[in-house]
């Protein structure tokens, strides 16, 4: 079934057209990789899924609700999760408080972190007084999918979740992405420039060029030609 569907989506800025007709599928409790070199239109699909920047043209549905027009904050009500490029992880808050804002999005203040935060990444509960700004950069990331997954979401919109990690915690994070889907249930929309982490974690592939989804299908369909063509430099 499928959880999150874009449709026809096209964006500008300015006079430049970002998106084009761009339309792809994520399944329920799968995991769909988002590639394609710099600079395509990626981080703004993304972006536009969440409602952050505004359609031009086309419509996004997800789990049954038409999303076109809505805020972000009733995406994420709706079962959304947003993980940034860069993290933006609140550096003065302690852990446990870039937790508890995802709660407040929710108007749940004072629930508890929910559990699953704490399966994913059992040492940010080693960590709740510490500041997000004395962080590594590892651990800033895990914090970050943290507080999504603090919403209890469907779906996960990662973009770029290995940029600047040492190889290790790439590894761990890839161990996590795919406990999402596969035991926990979580569907994930993965932006990713490293190919092998890509095939290792993503069951389908929609290949981005020119702010348009120009090939898509299972991982393994993924061939030579079409990473020589759109992904070598």
């Amino acid at each position: 079934m499928t959880v999150l569907e874009a449709t026809d989506i096209d964006q500008l800025y300015g006079s430049s057209h970002i998106l084009r007709k761009a339309s792809l599928r994520v399944e329920d409790g799968s995991c769909t990789c988002l590639i394609g070199r710099n600079g395509v239109g990626k981080t703004t699909l993304l972006r536009t899924l969440m409602g952050l920047v505004p359609l031009r043209a086309g419509n996004v549905r997800f789990d049954g609700h038409e999303l076109t027009g809505r805020d972000p904050s009733v995406r994420a009500q709706l079962g959304i999760g947003y993980v940034p490029q860069g993290r933006d992880v609140f550096p003065d808050l302690t852990v446990e408080e870039n937790l508890a804002t995802a709660l407040l999005g929710r108007g749940q203040r004072g629930r508890a972190i929910p559990a699953i935060v704490f399966r994913m990444f059992p040492v940010l509960k080693t960590m709740l007084r510490r500041r997000g700004g004395d962080l590594s950069g590892g651990q800033q990331q895990q914090l970050a999918i943290g507080r999504a997954l603090a919403l209890e979401p469907k779906c996960v919109l990662l973009d770029e979740p290995t940029e600047g990690i040492q190889p290790s915690i790439v590894h761990d994070l890839g161990d996590v992405i795919r406990r999402l889907y596969t035991e926990e249930k979580v569907s994930v929309l993965l932006v990713e420039q490293k190919l092998p982490f890509a095939r290792r974690v993503g069951q389908r592939f929609a290949l981005m060029d020119r702010g348009a989804i120009v090939a898509s299908g299972e991982m393994n369909e993924l061939s030579d030609e079409m990473v020589k063509r759109y992904l070598s430099i």
